[in-house]
């Protein structure tokens, strides 16, 4: 081939390969964008379906709202508002007055029997408050709703797709508690503590509107679809991120922009959920929920999703120091002299000292990469198979990874093959 030929040809191969290489940009770039989008939805999801997938999730996540002093408080006030109303203190009131009238008592003693209906409505209310209050804040009280909301599991089916029956429900533009159990042990509590007329006490509203919103309807078809879609979408994110870095250039860098990126999402979905705290704390009037116990079911709902969130936002990160320190920047090549120093020197000492390890270090010295490899892709494993994991959980996994790498370090460096020279000195071989 002459030598116009052979510069034609150069050129041809160098703009096939400049186009080749801005189609895996562009191919990367569309696979992170979608994988960006797609994570925080796909963390949505998996809370949703595993709150309605999982019973013992369920309990879990509810469990504690019957122990908020808040909502205690809350609960305790509305019964027996509610209780106290039903009962005619006037009536009974003026019911004495007449019959004292016809027994002929004086007519001070008359009008003081009348008078009595404030006070005995004071004391009324003072007596069943403290009976409620009890029933409320007892450990029977906590097992009970646990009780029922395992055996209505239905309940967060019911909110998100308006189906079934349980203690929480969905109204028309409403979610509702349903206290009807808790109404009627508080009537049994008063008829056993001596006032009998309590079980005379009609049927009333057992319900308390959580919260108010016209949007219920595109709420639970929006909540339908990703609990079809909770088990799918994360491993669609995963799967988007994986051909991303496949197809990047620099599989590296493209790692090191997934974990950023994702964990910049993860950012934005935590401070979503402050935004619709709000939102949802505005949207419950104080005549129906006061503020303080309003927060405390919201945070108590959402607090899995947050954990969820910053899990996978602490994983995101140790993603990203994982692809920088594997990386040619000064500091990370002076992080792993650091550690492959510290490492080598103690399996010298080791080595000195008579703890050799021999062919055995001499294969994990040849195969180091193999060997990291299979470690990290364990600890990934470790996460993948713990049932909903933390940044706790996290943090003691990666604890673990980089330990077992230090030993198979130290390991390595304790087979007694060479020794470091020092100066002036030639490298002495020993044998294993």
């Amino acid at each position: 081939m002459n030598a116009p030929k052979r510069d034609e040809y150069e050129r041809l191969r160098k703009a096939a390969s400049v186009r080749h290489r801005h189609l895996r940009y562009t191919a990367t770039s569309l696979l992170l964008l979608l994988a960006f989008l797609l994570a925080p939805l796909a963390v949505v999801a998996a809370w949703v379906d595993s709150e309605v997938s999982d019973t013992d999730r369920y309990v879990q996540t509810v469990a504690p709202i019957a122990t908020e002093p808040s909502v205690q408080n809350a609960l305790t006030d509305r019964l027996t508002k509610r209780v106290v109303d039903n009962v005619d203190v006037a009536a009974f009131t003026a019911a004495v007055a007449r019959t004292l009238q016809r027994e002929g008592a004086p007519p001070q003693v008359i009008e003081g029997a009348k008078a009595l209906t404030g006070p005995l409505k004071n004391a009324l209310d003072s007596a069943v408050h403290d009976i409620v209050n009890k029933v409320v804040t007892s450990n029977q009280f906590a097992e009970v709703w646990d009780d029922a909301n395992r055996r209505a599991h239905a309940a967060v089916v019911k909110v998100l797709t308006g189906k079934g029956s349980s203690a929480i429900q969905a109204g028309d533009g409403t979610i509702d508690l349903n206290l009807g159990t808790v109404i009627d042990n508080v009537k049994q509590k008063l008829v056993d503590a001596g006032f009998a007329p309590a079980s005379k006490i009609p049927e009333i509203d057992k319900t308390i509107t959580l919260l108010h919103t016209d949007k219920l309807n595109e709420a639970q078809d929006g909540m339908r679809l990703l609990n079809v879609i909770g088990i799918w979408l994360p491993v669609v994110v995963l799967i988007l991120a994986a051909l991303a870095v496949w197809s990047a250039p620099a599989h590296r860098a493209a790692l090191l922009a997934a974990a950023i990126g994702v964990g910049v999402m993860m950012i934005v979905l935590l401070v979503g959920l402050a935004v619709i705290r709000q939102v949802y704390l505005d949207s419950v009037p104080t005549t129906a929920l006061p503020q303080d116990a309003a927060a405390d079911i919201y945070d108590t709902f959402v607090r899995f999703l947050r954990n969820s969130t910053r899990t996978v936002l602490v994983i995101a990160v140790i993603t990203a120091l994982a692809a920088y320190l594997y990386g040619p920047g000064r500091g990370a090549r002076w992080i792993r002299s650091g550690a492959a120093g510290g490492t080598g020197a103690t399996g010298r000492a080791m080595a000195r000292h008579g703890l050799r390890t021999g062919a055995a270090g001499r294969w994990l010295d040849a195969h180091g990469s193999w060997t990291t490899g299979i470690v990290i892709v364990g600890g990934v494993l470790a996460l993948v198979l713990w049932n909903y994991p933390t940044p706790g959980a996290v943090a003691l996994v990666l604890g673990i990874v980089v330990l077992v790498l230090a030993l198979l370090g130290i390991l390595a460096a304790a087979s007694g093959t060479a020794e470091r020279p020092t100066a002036g000195d030639q490298p002495v071989i020993r044998p294993g």
